[in-house]
């Protein structure tokens, strides 16, 4: 009698869903998919700011030689954005995303590896690797947001797809500054590392294949390089959001000998800029759907204000917190307007344009890092970086009004 052997249960792995086939729920979880990456690179942008003193400390370092760290991550953003994007315009959307997350976990692992090495060079050469996928992520996640978008809501769902940044600056950032604090400096990189997993988790699962998405050559990607609108646009950026991060970089310093608040409150100061970014997001979103090109001018005029006014209400605790809170605010409303922008402005090139955004906010990172410290090392305190920083956002207009002027009247003449 013969005995019949169980039969093992072939694995098959689930198909993943092209997006052409996508619900409305699957969008949702796209957008979800991408914030937890953009948390994650929030948090490892902007929580070195608030723990440079303890860095500086760690490493026997002064403020200014310690704010290097900040612009040697920004610098990797810098480098990496477009030659990324430029050399793999052939790898589909959805791998690329996974493939960055993964090279994004590695950098951030190396930080805390590099720190506990006690080598302040080689944590400075981790920070450089650990941006190089930063405005790469960016820039394939708007447009695969942009390509998920129902008709008249793309600047609203690409400001969507990085709210997570603003997010992680209400949330994440305070947690690791006090992550840091109690358990070291590291213990915050190493945090970044664990979200930078859980990216990579909720990417593979949510993020459809992007088949409506063609693959571009490094030709068609380059042409951005030499398109005026795109350059002035990048230009616009760089100078305009500089501003901000001429405050935000010495923002410990400024708020604790300054202003006299204690350093165990800073996360609230923080958490206060990461409410401005999170409603500037959705505000930035909904101007550009609605008004366009001009709400860079809008964002960029009242930063002129806001930061002129920081000079003032940063020696007191209270003021200048809200302050602070209103210039995250508008420079949140900055960054999807000029996205959006770029997109409309850089033809064939689109993802070169994107990631050629997130480079521009990165050079104003190390710009504006580079700025306020001067100001500081001269002697002028640590109030004036903020005049530094209005200084840039007035120059950012004087690029953004003829720029697009010049492109609207292009355009009547073409048409």
């Amino acid at each position: 009698m013969d005995v019949q052997q169980p039969t093992k249960r072939a694995f098959k792995r689930r198909p993943v869903p092209q997006q052409d086939h996508v619900s409305d729920l699957r969008r949702v979880m796209v957008l979800l998919a991408l914030n937890v990456g953009a948390f994650g690179i929030g948090v490892t942008e902007f929580v070195a700011m608030g723990l440079l003193p303890y860095i500086a400390d760690a490493f026997g370092r002064t403020e200014d030689s310690a704010g290097r760290m900040i612009s040697m991550y920004a610098l990797g953003v810098v480098v990496g954005a477009p030659l990324i994007t430029v050399l793999t315009g052939s790898i589909p959307r959805r791998r690329m995303l996974l493939i960055l997350m993964v090279a994004f976990t590695i950098g951030n692992g190396a930080t805390v590896w590099a720190g506990t090495l006690g080598s302040f060079e080689a944590v400075m050469a981790s920070r450089f690797i650990a941006g190089l996928p930063h405005g790469a992520y960016f820039s394939v996640a708007g447009l695969v947001a942009a390509s998920l978008a129902k008709p008249g809501n793309r600047g609203k769902t690409v400001a969507l797809s990085g709210v997570g940044l603003a997010v992680a600056t209400v949330i994440g950032v305070p947690a690791a500054q006090v992550l840091g604090q109690v358990y070291g400096w590291r213990s915050a990189f190493a945090f970044v590392a664990v979200i930078g997993l859980a990216a990579l988790v909720s990417l593979w699962f949510a993020v459809p294949h992007m088949n409506r998405m063609p693959k571009t050559r490094p030709i068609e990607e380059l042409s951005a390089l030499v398109t005026p609108q795109v350059l002035l646009t990048v230009a616009i950026g760089t100078i305009g959001f500089g501003g901000m991060f001429a405050v935000y970089t010495y923002i410990t310093w400024t708020m604790t000998e300054v202003a006299g608040l204690p350093e165990s409150w800073i996360w609230i100061v923080l958490m206060a800029y990461g409410i401005g970014m999170v409603v500037g997001t959705y505000i930035g979103g909904w101007l550009s759907d609605r008004i366009g090109e001009w709400g860079i001018l809008v964002a960029l005029v009242l930063m002129v204000v806001m930061l002129t006014a920081f000079y003032f209400t940063s020696a007191h605790a209270i003021l200048g917190t809200a302050n602070f809170l209103i210039i995250g605010l508008l420079g949140s409303i900055l960054v999807p307007n000029l996205q959006t922008r770029l997109m409309d402005v850089a033809g064939r090139a689109q993802t070169l344009a994107a990631a050629l955004n997130q480079a521009a906010l990165n050079m104003a990172n190390a710009g504006g890092a580079a700025l306020g410290g001067w100001i500081i090392a001269s002697g002028y305190g640590y109030r004036a970086p903020s005049l530094g920083g209005a200084g840039l956002a007035l120059a950012a207009i004087l690029i953004t009004v003829p720029t697009i002027l010049l492109y609207r009247r292009r355009r009547k003449v073409t048409l």
